[in-house]
């Protein structure tokens, strides 16, 4: 009696076009030896780090000097500088840095994290790039509000004609703002409610809807203000603890470090593959989940720094720089370091096993029990370190939540200003109207089986990445005279029209 194959499910059809865009495979098998994503990641990133002559690494610790410098504005714009960064780097630091740096490490092994650290060096240079023509090509409404983001500095910095490029980063975006912005995270903040209250996901889905209208409602300044306070005190709170939980168990640093370093490099093959092929495998994990992490190169962060109160793209562009820094290089080797480094008593297909990420446990379960075995007293039958790691997740996601609502707003705001006849009222009323539909998709994402919306994550993540590289690559000459201090380096092409905004 023949058996006959299986239909290929949802899943499996979005598994294949995530595997072939971050890793050349397709039903399981190498199609491509090199991963079409990180080539064009990596190619843009690297032309444009040459070009700026390694600015991003050279000008780091003078761009820190001026972090807290930032906090008052000095220029047109809707908040301040740093509450820019603050916005930016809460739509960054959101399940990646937790969930996601597990997930690198089991697809990639401890290498991964090494191919992370090198993402987000490249991904500086993109950063810089995207900040700087964030605040050099930006618009400004009829009733004086500024805006921007890669749909501006494709339509003013490289004209009409790009039109359609702007749209395509447009519906990238919307996207990308449903699935990794909206049902990757509301997913993860359910669960991590469940854990720790054993609260119902569609009910942790509801009280998280109702949380973020509350804040959204009043647009990007109260976006931005809440951002601000938020932001820099958990993500100090997180780092200092993950710095505690590494110190327990200090004398496994120098191994840690060699696994990441060997992973990196093995040049052994991996299983049915080519020599060289652990390299690959630990190198695509890596790009993949560093990107979704810091964005780098995504186009969603220059959203947010086109508001700020600064008529210097230059000084832009470090606080976008110093956001993929911190997000990485900061937040996600202080998790990566906690998972491989803290012992504990974990077991893998019923063998004892030392660390958190030899075990059967995955995604952020591995953060948290790591986490755990740092801190295993309890408080409510609940060990502080799964305390520790839940609450940083809620916290991490919710402003996630905060920010990717506007970076949807901006997109879905450019199409319609696309109809003739549109106006600033119109505007208005299609941003309530969003903020609703936001809402709602909270609600519905905190229940979606999390595989199926981490892979379409990662298709939405390139949708929306692979215009704005384009537009980057178009614009590098403009960007290496920002770098040198040309603040009007570039032509405008800007027209009076019927429709909002006033430039183009």
């Amino acid at each position: 009696m023949m058996i006959s194959p299986q239909e290929p499910t949802f899943l499996d059809h979005v598994t294949n076009v995530s595997d072939f865009i971050w890793a050349g495979l397709w039903n399981g098998e190498e199609v491509l030896p090199f991963p079409p994503m990180v080539i064009v990641l990596f190619g843009v990133g690297l032309w444009i780090m040459v070009g700026l002559r390694f600015y991003p690494v050279v000008k780091l610790g003078s761009a820190f000097a001026g972090l807290f410098k930032s906090r008052k504005g000095q220029g047109a714009g809707e908040i301040s500088p740093f509450a820019a960064l603050s916005t930016a780097l809460s739509g960054q630091v959101g399940t990646g840095n937790l969930a996601g740096v597990a997930t690198a490490i089991a697809l990639g092994g401890p290498g991964a994290i090494f191919w992370m650290w090198i993402t987000a060096l490249i991904g500086m240079a993109l950063a810089f790039a995207e900040g700087a023509l964030a605040i050099r090509f930006r618009e400004r409404t009829s009733d004086g509000v500024y805006r921007g983001g890669p749909m501006s500095y494709i339509m003013i910095g490289l004209g009409p004609k790009f039109t359609w490029l702007a749209v395509i980063f447009c519906i990238g975006t919307l996207f990308s703002a449903m699935v990794t912005g909206n049902a990757v995270q509301s997913n993860a903040v359910a669960d991590g409610l469940n854990e720790l209250f054993g609260i119902n996901e569609a009910i942790g889905g509801a009280i998280v809807a109702v949380a973020v209208f509350l804040v959204i409602i009043g647009g990007i300044k109260s976006i931005g203000n809440v951002a601000e306070k938020v932001v820099p005190f958990m993500a100090a709170t997180y780092v200092v603890m993950a710095f505690v939980a590494i110190m327990l168990d200090i004398q496994d640093i120098p191994e840690t470090f060699g696994r990441i370093f060997n992973g990196a490099f093995n040049p052994q093959a991996a299983t049915g593959g080519f020599a060289g092929a652990a390299i690959i495998i630990a190198l695509r994990a890596g790009v993949a989940r560093g990107l979704f992490s810091n964005e780098a190169g995504q186009g969603s962060t220059p959203i947010a720094h086109a508001v700020a109160q600064t008529d210097d793209p230059e000084t832009q562009g470090r606080m976008a720089m110093l956001g993929t820094f911190i997000d990485t290089v900061v937040i996600c080797t202080m998790t990566a370091l906690v998972i491989l480094t803290v012992e504990g008593n974990f077991t893998h297909a019923g063998q004892a096993v030392e660390h958190a990420w030899q075990s059967d446990l995955s995604g952020f379960a591995v953060t948290s029990s790591a986490f755990a075995a740092a801190f295993p007293f309890s408080i409510a039958s609940i060990p502080i370190g799964t305390l520790i790691a839940s609450v940083a997740l809620i916290l991490f996601v919710f402003t996630t939540l905060l920010t990717w609502s506007y970076y949807g707003e901006r997109a879905i705001t450019f199409l319609y200003d696309r109809v003739p006849g549109s106006n600033r009222k119109g505007e208005k009323a299609l941003h309530i109207g969003w903020r609703v539909i936001w809402c709602i998709g909270i609600f519905f994402g905190a229940s979606r089986p999390s595989e199926e919306v981490w892979r379409m994550g990662d298709i939405s993540n390139a949708a929306m990445a692979l215009p704005n590289l384009l537009a980057l690559a178009l614009l590098s000459g403009v960007v290496f005279q920002l770098a040198r201090g040309h603040r009007k380096a570039g032509k405008d092409h800007t027209a009076v029209t019927a429709e909002e905004p006033d430039e183009y």
